[in-house]
């Protein structure tokens, strides 16, 4: 069997504001990313048609997606490629393209056989839009008062805090520069990606505050079981992105693709931002 062994970094040789200047310098990038598009767009984030309302049909059809895209008035937003089956494509239209049943009727006079076909009322993505918004600051705030039950100190708790809230706003950032749509199942990613924050800062903040030993033997026992924890996470959804892009399961690929990027940021915070506010409690903090 083969064993994976954490490398044993040594954090004697950055102080503490090296260690935390990484990954507040990423999350101060981030931070402007969704800033700056909100001011040009007015989303910090593409919206998708779960949260802006729109219409998406299946089609099969030999002709090219330059093709498809002229054979509707209005033209749609996207045509992807359906990708274990050959002349299959997906056709996105946004919310003023009018209703579903006049765009199916285009897409059969131009020869095209619809497989599939549905829409998304204007209403229910703004409401998808108050959930969503809504779901994740229920959970963040839950995250934050079980951190502060936990430690029942200021700074062990805040660190856990911004971490987790690092850890979302950076895939938040890569999305947007990707120009990667937000849909119910990027959600449901940010929303995983609070627990697995949580986690691993936990982890690393009881071993740390609660066992005996010293802190850097603490930090590598946490460190031998988060890492591992987090590339082994990263790895099965990396996987999973790849084989759901591949099979066309869009909801499956943006959860990959959220997890991935958040995951490795957790790495970052987790093991930097983290312990440097840990190390400063430990050693400076407390004995003020």
């Amino acid at each position: 069997m083969v064993e994976f062994e954490v490398p044993e970094i040594d954090y004697d040789r950055y102080s503490n504001r090296q260690l935390a200047a990484v990954p507040l310098a990423v999350l101060a990038v981030a931070i402007a990313v969704l800033v700056g598009s909100y001011m040009l767009t007015g989303s910090p984030v593409a919206l998708g048609i779960d949260f802006t309302g729109g219409s998406q049909m299946t089609v099969e059809t030999g002709m090219s997606q330059s093709e498809i895209r002229g054979s509707f008035s209005p033209e749609p937003v996207s045509v992807q490629g359906v990708g274990s089956q050959d002349n299959t494509y997906v056709v996105t239209f946004d919310e003023d393209a009018g209703d579903i049943s006049s765009l199916t009727d285009q897409a059969e006079a131009a020869g095209m056989n619809v497989i599939g076909s549905g829409e998304t009322p204007a209403s229910f993505g703004d409401e998808s839009q108050r959930l969503a918004v809504g779901g994740l600051l229920v959970a963040f705030v839950g995250m934050s008062l079980l951190a502060f039950a936990l430690f029942r100190t200021f700074v062990p708790s805040v660190a856990i805090i911004v971490s987790a809230f690092s850890d979302i706003v950076i895939p938040l950032a890569v999305l947007s520069l990707l120009q990667v749509e937000l849909s119910l199942g990027t959600v449901a990613a940010l929303l995983m990606l609070i627990g697995y924050s949580v986690d691993s800062d936990i982890l690393l903040n009881n071993h740390i505050l609660r066992r005996r030993g010293g802190f850097y033997e603490s930090t590598y026992a946490a460190m031998q079981t988060g890492v591992t924890m987090t590339l082994t996470s990263i790895a099965a959804m990396t996987v999973m992105a790849v084989m759901a892009d591949f099979y066309n399961i869009e909801l499956m690929a943006q959860i990959g693709f959220v997890l991935v990027v958040g995951l490795t940021a957790d790495l970052m915070n987790t093991y930097m931002l983290n312990l440097s506010l840990l190390r400063w409690y430990r050693f400076e903090g407390v004995a003020r």
